[in-house]
């Protein structure tokens, strides 16, 4: 049995695969410049590796991954390649420096879409991890489906690419069926039995891709795979700003990451791909720290850390107290005194039925200047400080 010591934030590193897997979203389609430009991002908040693409596909994606393999960043550049020699050649003209390669090795995808063989997967990752290696590349063996792979074929499947050179097995819960303690159990039985670094690579089916990255993490995985925003095939991948922040903040493991970027980020991924931020987004949703309720808005104003995680500002975005159904008369002062009018308790009694009455039939919070309105129709006029 190989041990293990537990892991620091040194040891932990984050590829995002956002321009692969990301763009593999249904209807995604990301311009070169755009590609480009989220690589940059990307390199710039403290991404380790970055997935660029899949070179093979030739035209335009190539084109984009070699531009990225020569924009001078920090960050590796991998290429994704199925176990077939022109694709890896294909990722080495672009200038990567990594390659994944993928196959998948459960016996349902064996048998139905590949219609071969448990002995056929091993030879052919053997054969293209040869290949990459004699070629200079970091390489990543990708389990395709392994969380629904047989144990034991998966600690053959990773002792063989581990032998053949491989320097990590990407473990892929591609249709998002784990749960942590599952994940956990599974991810420290494969690290007993084989010496090699463990990749996360979770989708969100049943909402717990961020969960299960990090259970694996805590079974001793080194590396996570992420998506900006949690953009990806189906309900989507573990998100970059969810693992990075909760690594941080509930496991006391800091990687070092520009975390302020990570709104401005998620907002140009949102316009890129077209694909919605929502208001209710984990870490970097508007609403994180928009506060209405009246108990929450009074307790957020005498203390933050009462209703919030951890400051806005921390990711860029900023605290708002929002005036509407459920607001209280501490939000209402605070609210008016962002205008310079000074409200007292009463005055603030008198006018909260007032505003909760219009926010119902509006049925929604009330924009600055209907509150500035409204003061105005109830006590005919501004007195400001």
């Amino acid at each position: 049995m190989i041990e293990r010591p537990k892991l620091t934030a040194e040891d932990i590193k984050i590829i995002d695969t956002t321009l692969r897997d990301g763009e593999q979203t249904a209807g995604v389609v990301f311009a070169n410049r755009e590609k480009v430009r989220i690589a940059k991002f990307l390199d710039e908040m403290g991404v380790h590796q970055i997935e660029a693409g899949v070179a093979v596909m030739g035209g335009d994606e190539k084109k984009a991954i070699t531009q990225i393999c020569r924009s001078g960043l920090k960050a590796s550049i991998m290429g994704w390649n199925r176990p077939v020699i022109k694709d890896l050649e294909a990722s080495i003209e672009c200038g990567v420096d990594a390659v994944a390669i993928s196959i998948s090795t459960s016996d349902i995808h064996i048998k139905h879409k590949l219609r071969t063989s448990r002995e056929w997967v091993l030879e052919h990752m053997v054969a293209a991890v040869e290949f990459a290696k004699k070629e200079g590349m970091y390489i990543s063996v990708n389990a395709e489906d392994a969380s629904r792979s047989d144990l034991e074929f998966l600690v053959q499947y990773a002792k063989a690419a581990r032998e053949a050179g491989a320097d990590r097995l990407r473990y892929c819960d591609t249709v998002g069926i784990l749960e942590p303690f599952t994940t956990y159990n599974n991810i420290k039985y494969i690290l007993e039995n084989v010496d090699i670094d463990i990749e996360m690579h979770t989708h969100n089916d049943f909402g717990m891709a961020t969960a299960n990255a990090l259970a694996g993490v805590m079974a001793g995985a080194r590396w996570i795979g992420v998506t900006v925003m949690g953009l990806g095939e189906r309900a989507g991948n573990s998100a970059l700003e969810e693992v990075v922040m909760a690594l941080k903040h509930l496991h006391k493991l800091d990687l070092g990451f520009k975390t302020e970027m990570f709104r401005e980020v998620a907002e140009y991924v949102s316009r890129a791909s077209g694909r919605e931020l929502p208001a209710w987004k984990a870490i970097v949703g508007s609403n994180m720290f928009a506060h209405e309720s009246g108990i929450h808005a009074d307790g957020a104003l005498k203390n933050p850390k009462t209703y919030e995680p951890f400051q806005p500002e921390e990711v860029g975005l900023e605290r708002q107290i929002v005036v509407g159904k459920h607001s209280g008369t501490a939000a209402l002062k605070a609210k008016y005194a962002e205008y310079g009018i000074r409200l007292s308790e009463h005055q603030a009694e008198e006018l909260l039925p007032k505003i909760r009455s219009y926010t119902v039939s509006l049925k929604r919070p009330l924009f600055d200047k209907e509150l500035v309105y409204i003061y105005e129709d109830y006590f005919g006029g501004i007195i400001r400080d």
